[in-house]
């Protein structure tokens, strides 16, 4: 997800990204879950990738 993100703000030349989170038939429970990884594992990765 990641190297996704990465590249497309690399081929976009965006310096920022917006997570989407309203997701239809999602409970509320994994939809928390799904936005806790994304800050914690995904949004550290895609910094460290754009700093090098």
């Amino acid at each position: 997800m990641a190297r996704k993100i990465v590249t497309t703000l690399r081929t976009l030349g965006a310096t920022r990204f917006d997570l989407k989170y309203g997701m239809n038939g999602l409970p509320h429970r994994a939809l928390m879950e799904c936005i806790e990884l994304f800050g914690t594992k995904v949004a550290p990765q895609v910094r460290d990738m754009m700093a090098s």
